[in-house]
């Protein structure tokens, strides 16, 4: 195909050249903005935003995120929550006096069910972490467990929207989205925000790592880990580089003589940033998730040998390389379509997504701190929930939205230690209870910045990714 033939059919309308060129280059970045009917973004005009601060409101501790999403709620009363009370009264009733919490299945009137883990103490800390999770048990010290989470959500679609946007309903900026939005990105060639996911969609898909209301340039990326990073990325057969850059200067003239009739669109402007850094990460994305080039010792920290951990185990790998590269927020997730969600067989389910996470996150752990980014990435694990203390259907456990574990490890953060806890049950939270707007503030914060001022001004008021809610977890910070 000669240029003069690549660009004769273009010229005819704007509206052809985009079916045309959609096939080559124009579903890349943001892919899925080119299919949908219309994008999350409202913004209603394009003057100057009230309470806009770009930029860190002070130093970062940490320079990047990588989120360990363990999606469908991993049991905290098994991996890292101990409960001795519970052993005891396993197989009775719950007593009155803790309380009868809504369940998702109605479970709540079922017998207290113990755990068949073993536990030990790790570490210069003495942190406990049972049996299911022994690799990342000996990086107890940089562990800052938080204990006593709690959430809104009874289901997974929106207990996993809420963790990722702070709300419960669609809608919302997700908060890698506001983390891009407020700092913008030190990588050129590669997107802001990045989602790897497993074998199975994520519950919810897109809108939880969407732009929501702010502009829909920064949303997340979904890269996949194997084959073309990005579907559509590479441009048809027969196209030079030369023919290429030029339809596309040609797109993005055309497409900003639009956009200076419809100010405040900011589906157009993504579209035109989107192509602008598709075109750039044709070179750099293979490069980015190309794994073969990493050494055999390191492929066999992360599981890359093993068939249980090779899949996870590659998406850590590749969130490593991405914050070497200026990534600014990575999100892993383990088990997506809620994988975790153990309501029958907790010992088969729960063993398989431990055996599939726990060395790879531990080669995470370690891999970061021997190349000197631990200091500078911020490491978040956990899920939508937790799982409840009694029984569903004889060997399973509930949602448990009351009270739950995640951690935090890297940049700024102070491990070795615990925060909050639940009840003697593993229940509800009951000390220093800390609610995913206070996970967000605290993220946000170590990134350097202020959650109360990091606003969007949309329907005649500055929002915010918490919601207006939130303190940030200062128990946490190193």
């Amino acid at each position: 195909m000669t240029q003069r033939r690549t660009h004769i059919p273009l010229l005819s309308t704007r509206r052809e050249l985009l079916a045309r060129s959609g096939g080559g280059f124009g579903a890349l970045a943001l892919s899925y903005l080119l299919t949908r009917d219309a994008l999350t973004s409202r913004t209603a005009d394009a003057a100057p935003r009230r309470g806009v601060h770009r930029g860190p409101h002070f130093r970062p501790r940490a320079r990047s995120v990588i989120w360990l999403f363990m999606e469908g709620g991993p049991s905290h009363l098994d991996i890292f929550d101990p409960k001795p009370a519970l052993e005891k009264l396993a197989g009775q009733p719950m007593p009155a006096s803790f309380g009868k919490p809504i369940t998702a299945m109605g479970t709540a009137s079922n017998a207290l069910m113990g755990t068949k883990r073993s536990w030990k103490q790790h570490g210069k800390s003495g942190l406990w972490v049972s049996d299911w999770y022994p690799h990342v048990a000996k990086h107890a010290d940089d562990l800052a467990l938080i204990r006593s989470c709690w959430a809104d959500g009874l289901n997974h679609v929106g207990s996993v929207c809420q963790m990722n946007t702070g709300s419960i309903l669609a809608g919302r900026p997700s908060l890698g989205a506001w983390a891009t939005y407020g700092l913008g990105s030190t990588n050129e060639n590669l997107p802001a925000f990045v989602v790897l996911a497993d074998d199975r969609e994520v519950v919810g898909g897109s809108k939880n790592w969407g732009a929501g209301f702010i502009p829909a340039t920064y949303q997340g990326t979904l890269l996949r880990g194997e084959g073309t990073p990005i579907l559509d990325l590479a441009p048809p057969g027969g196209v030079s580089q030369k023919a290429q850059r030029s339809k596309l200067d040609y797109l993005a003239d055309l497409n900003r003589r639009h956009a200076a009739a419809h100010r405040g669109d900011s589906e157009l402007e993504a579209r035109i940033q989107s192509y602008e850094l598709a075109y750039r990460m044709q070179a750099a994305a293979p490069e980015a998730v190309d794994l073969v080039g990493e050494s055999e010792p390191t492929q066999a920290l992360y599981g890359l040998d093993d068939p249980t951990t090779r899949r996870f185990g590659a998406n850590c790998l590749l969130a490593r390389r991405l914050v070497e590269r200026g990534v600014l927020f990575v999100q892993c997730y383990c088990g997506s379509g809620s994988g975790w969600d153990a309501h029958a067989d907790m010992e088969g389910n729960h063993s398989k997504w431990c055996r599939a996470s726990d060395k790879p996150i531990a080669g995470l752990l370690a891999d970061l701190k021997a190349r000197g980014l631990l200091d500078s990435t911020l490491v978040i694990w956990g899920g939508e929930f937790g799982r409840t203390p009694f029984n569903e259907k004889g060997s399973g456990r509930d949602h448990n939205p009351w009270g739950f574990t995640m951690w935090l490890a890297g940049a700024g953060v102070r491990g070795g230690q615990v925060i909050g806890s639940t009840d003697e049950i593993g229940l509800r939270a009951v000390e220093r209870p800390v609610h995913v707007h206070d996970l967000h503030a605290t993220i946000l914060h170590l990134l350097g910045m202020d959650h109360l001022r990091l606003t969007y001004f949309h329907n005649g008021r500055n929002e915010r990714a918490t919601v207006n809610a939130g303190e940030v977890v200062r128990e946490a910070l190193g």
